[in-house]
């Protein structure tokens, strides 16, 4: 007889260098893995809610001062976040980010730190689910542990909300401001993400699942209230590609303590098209970035705590002399999440 089940934990995460992303999907102590940063292809049960935490702390590397006068020191993006299972196959999510950036710039021959904080855009994401056994299906309400080995998949799409301020300057040099899109916590128009996940537990070694997501993200320009020879500025963030594989293997289990514990590996590949100032392309912005992930995920009951260090293992930058503090130039990112289900 199959063991049916429900789904009874799940992990989430969406993440950016000038912004933070959150990765959608749901494990359970029984069945298969999730990732940190890659989405898996599990959903939020019928009727279930979800709350998520995640942290990425962002530290970027620092070069000489006579060469940049200025230098991105570390960022942290928070996400706050609920779900609620709709159906067994429809789950929708609402986050909500907040980021603090920090810059370290030079001011008559020293130096001064220049921090904004705040919360940023609001998000909202839906997941629809379905899987493979002997024809395409929609995700069921149960599921066994056989069913679970399955391929699943979903397709997800979302919108952020210009909820955060695009318009902070720094005047510490100047009484008027410095534009600087990148340290606002806010884009100032809605983003659009569109993506699509695929998740395998192996059938013969059934402790690791595989995992791929790819998403896009396409931006909006922005007229800004910062004004430059009588005109205001206008910035547009570069789209951004992302594939992402992951494989997720089960270490170490003890069901009746419903205790596990998941050692996970990623690699993220993302790549930025160029951002635009008044609709001409900037240089010292965009390239391709492949990041490698390793950490662990503790299951303990109904409750989820995932930690690990991302690393960029490959960059092509477009003039990457020229950009400190752009995707591809940390030193470290660190990602913890939590997650319970109820």
């Amino acid at each position: 007889m199959k063991k049916v089940l429900v789904v009874s934990t799940l992990a989430v995460g969406l993440s950016f260098a000038h912004h933070g992303v959150a990765s959608l999907g749901s494990v359970g102590l029984e069945g298969p893995g999730a990732p940190l940063e890659t989405s898996s292809s599990a959903t939020i049960p019928e009727g279930k809610w979800l709350l998520y935490l995640k942290l990425d702390h962002v530290k970027w590397k620092r070069y000489s001062f006579s060469e940049f006068p200025d230098q991105k020191d570390s960022y942290h993006f928070w996400t706050y976040g609920i779900g609620y299972g709709l159906r067994p196959w429809l789950s929708l999510y609402l986050f909500l980010p907040y980021y603090t950036k920090k810059e370290i710039k030079s001011k008559d021959g020293g130096f001064y730190s220049y921090t904004n904080s705040g919360f940023a855009d609001l998000s909202l994401m839906a997941v629809f689910g379905f899987k493979y056994d002997k024809g395409f299906k929609l995700v069921p309400r149960q599921e066994s542990l056989d069913d679970l080995m399955d391929w699943h998949f979903t397709l997800y799409g979302g919108i952020s909300l210009p909820t955060g301020n695009p318009n902070k300057y720094d005047r510490s040099r100047d009484p008027k401001g410095e534009f600087e899109p990148d340290m606002s916590t806010g884009f100032g128009k809605p983003s659009i993400t569109l993506g699509f996940t695929a998740t395998k537990q192996l059938v013969r070694f059934p402790r690791l699942t595989f995992v791929f997501d790819t998403n896009y993200i396409k931006f909006f320009e922005h007229t800004y209230n910062y004004t430059e020879d009588g005109r205001r500025k206008k910035y547009k963030f570069g789209d951004e590609f992302r594939l992402n594989t992951a494989l997720a293997y089960r270490f170490y289990e003890d069901m009746d303590r419903k205790l596990r514990l998941d050692a996970l590996l990623e690699a993220n590949f993302q790549h930025n098209q160029r951002d635009k100032e008044d609709g001409v392309k900037q240089s010292a912005s965009g390239g391709s970035i492949l990041y490698g992930v390793g950490g662990i995920r503790l299951y303990y009951k109904s409750m989820s705590l995932g930690a690990g260090i991302k690393v960029p293992l490959w960059k092509r930058l477009n003039e990457e002399g020229q950009q400190q503090g752009s995707e591809g130039k940390e030193s470290y990112r660190l990602i913890l999440t939590l997650s319970t289900l109820f």
